[in-house]
């Protein structure tokens, strides 16, 4: 009985591997730029009348990042009477007192300002969607754009966005995400890696090949209408931006990705912050899957599109199934020690597909951001053990969304590293799976000490991904933080 499950865990995961090949493909052979991708041309913009554009500032307890995104909002090179901000702010601590005193000290520049207003509520009711729906409702403009709160647009993003807009099928504009504070830790290389391959790599080949892509709920520009014509914003998800994405592009509206426009953001500096946000981001894509995957595979889009559609969604699967085939691993190799080559002929060639697939999709990535050299060979194989390590607690968030709707939108603690002694507010909890995690790198350890003294030369690699992603993110959730300021490799 082990074998089967053992080959049909692989199998489908080397499946999920050759949807990656086939990205990576469409990259290599399209063109090497589609509309939009590379910017939006700066010609026939003195005919161009500047639309009216709301920019929504989502805040909750963001003492630290709020004041300075706001700065950076107002500094933006767009005409004032063109332009509204809205500070969504439900915080509970001193982040409102913090945002006045950033707009008291904008008030004295000698400059025009835009029409501001600081919004807040007496709860939290629908958590971030509630709180973009609940301006929406007293939003001016035709255009929304949305920053979260560790993100720092340059002055120019509007000028760069808004004139896609003239095509008027387009619904939403994606900018990339940069990383503030890369070089940070281990930790913070580890998710930049990681999201250079979802946005240049991922993103970027769905756009190319007319597939959906989603909207990854900041640095991006919205057309109210399509907002409105999809169904507004909804709480019945945890990522009410994927949502929200899927049933706009049914609706007939297109998305456009700007690969050359990078915002730059904060990524989490401890371990335990950042499990908290990829257990949301699991959660909530699992809610989505479960919520309008069978609408998507009904409706009249383009068969492809709805294949594209589906590996997108059902990805989260990926989760538990790593955990399972980490188990199996060795068990499966031991039970055939009387029949070695079945191990060469089958099992490797489908490990290859699997790894090889995540590898190149994320050494792309490295590669269409511009980095080469010994950091490169370093931070691919760190980004897949740490996504290995985070698969037994995204696994209970993917299972936890599949069978519960909506759910408490825990925020993802941002913290600048010269902030000292932040309030407990600002502190992920230890996470449950801290000791889940821990006891599968002492397994795996003893798995790679088992695969030695048996001679399991080929199955080495694989082993040791597994125990030093575990280890990894065991060690990191219970210290303040993974790596410290990671040293130039």
């Amino acid at each position: 009985m082990l074998l089967p499950v053992y080959y049909a865990v692989l199998g489908t995961l080397a499946l999920y591997g050759l949807h990656r090949l086939v990205l990576l493909l469409v990259l290599r052979v399209s063109r090497s730029s589609v509309a939009g991708e590379d910017g939006v041309q700066d010609s026939a913009q003195e005919e161009f009348v500047w639309p009216l554009v709301t920019v929504q500032l989502p805040i909750y307890n963001e003492r630290y990042v709020a004041p300075r995104l706001i700065a950076a909002v107002l500094d933006f090179d767009y005409p004032a009477d063109r332009l509204e901000v809205q500070i969504l702010d439900d915080s509970t601590d001193d982040t409102a007192d913090r945002v006045e005193a950033e707009l008291a000290r904008a008030s004295g520049r000698n400059r025009p300002l835009p029409l501001i207003r600081h919004l807040r509520r007496e709860n939290r009711q629908g958590f971030k969607a509630g709180a973009l729906a609940a301006g929406l409702e007293q939003a001016r403009g035709e255009l929304i754009a949305i920053f979260d709160a560790d993100f720092v647009p340059e002055p120019d993003f509007l000028r760069r966005t808004v004139p896609a807009f003239r095509d008027p099928g387009l619904g939403m504009v994606q900018a990339c995400w940069g990383h503030m504070n890369r070089e940070d830790s281990l930790l913070t290389r580890a998710q930049a890696v990681l999201l250079d391959g979802h946005f240049l790599v991922e993103q970027a080949a769905r756009h190319r090949a007319g597939c959906f892509f989603n909207f990854n709920g900041t640095a991006g520009v919205w057309r109210r209408r399509a907002i409105d014509d999809a169904g507004g914003w909804q709480v019945d998800t945890l990522t009410e931006d994927l949502d929200l994405s899927y049933r706009a592009q049914l609706a007939g509206w297109r998305f456009m990705l700007m690969t050359d426009l990078a915002v730059p953001a904060e990524l989490p500096a401890r371990v335990n912050d950042f499990k908290s946000q990829q257990h949301r981001w699991a959660r909530g894509s699992a809610q989505t899957m479960r919520k309008l995957l069978g609408r998507i595979l009904r409706s009249a889009v383009r068969p492809r599109v709805k294949l594209a559609a589906a590996a997108h969604l059902t990805s989260g699967i990926c989760y538990p199934l790593l955990v399972a085939l980490g188990l199996l691993l060795l068990p499966a190799i031991l039970a055939r020690q009387e029949s070695p080559h079945l191990l060469l002929w089958i099992d490797a060639p489908l490990f290859l597909l699997g790894t090889v697939a995540v590898a190149g999709c994320y050494a792309a990535g490295q590669r269409r951001a511009g980095r080469r050299g010994s950091r490169f060979w370093f931070e691919v194989p760190l980004a897949m053990s740490i996504g290995i390590g985070l698969s037994l607690h995204n696994s209970a968030a993917t299972i936890s969304g599949l069978l519960r709707r909506g759910g408490v939108f825990a925020r993802t603690p941002k913290i600048p590293a010269a902030a000292r002694n932040p309030p407990a507010l600002y502190r992920s909890g230890a996470v449950w799976s801290l000791w889940g995690e821990a006891t599968l790198a002492l397994y795996f350890w003893v798995c790679v000490a088992a695969a030695g003294l048996y001679g399991r030369w080929w199955s080495l690699p694989f082993l040791y991904l597994f125990a030093q992603g575990y280890s990894l993110i065991a060690l990191g959730g219970a210290l303040p933080r993974l790596g410290r300021r990671a040293e130039t490799t």
